[in-house]
């Protein structure tokens, strides 16, 4: 019997809040790795290590841990986020590369738009294009979660994220920093 209700899930989630910024000032917080850390609101992204992205194909590494979500006991590990579009200051997607060969797939993103008030920003997951095998695992943070970053996202703006010794440390390591 046909209930009239989509019995297919959606492959992609998102969220959508104004911010009183402009898409440049939001831009440079999601193109910088330190910046990722900072509007995580599931807890996993302990640090990050690398340069800013500018262009598809840059990457940075996080240093993660699941044990911040309580659902997979994988502990603390590194990823490597990869850049798959960019078009500064209006989008920026990654995808993630880890331990699992070939990676699975799945890209997150922000679109930005200029808005009378600051900028639209949406942020989304979409894992339309993972294997098969791991569809079933998605969604790992919910629409809640991208929703709280993006509060993140506004307070790390209104600090002036990155800050300027943020900026100095970044150069003065050479790109490399301790592990957190």
């Amino acid at each position: 019997m046909k209930t009239g209700k989509d019995t297919t899930m959606a492959e992609r989630i998102s969220a959508h809040r104004t911010l009183p910024a402009s898409p440049q000032a939001i831009f440079d917080v999601l193109a910088d790795p330190d910046g990722h850390v900072a509007i995580d609101s599931s807890g996993m992204l302990q640090g990050a290590s690398g340069a800013p992205v500018a262009r598809v194909g840059d990457a940075f590494v996080v240093h993660m841990d699941r044990e911040a979500l309580g659902d997979v006991p994988l502990g603390t590990y590194d990823v490597r986020v990869v850049i798959t579009r960019i078009r500064a200051p209006e989008h920026i997607e990654w995808t993630i590369e880890g331990t699992v060969k070939p990676p699975i797939g799945h890209v997150y993103g922000y679109e930005l738009a200029p808005h009378p008030d600051g900028t639209t920003v949406t942020s989304y997951c979409d894992w339309s294009g993972a294997a098969e095998e791991w569809k079933p695992i998605f969604p790992v943070i919910d629409e809640k979660a991208l929703r709280a970053s993006l509060g993140l996202l506004e307070r790390a703006v209104r600090r002036g994220y990155p800050t300027p010794a943020a900026r100095s440390l970044r150069a003065n390591s050479d790109g490399r920093r301790d592990q957190q």
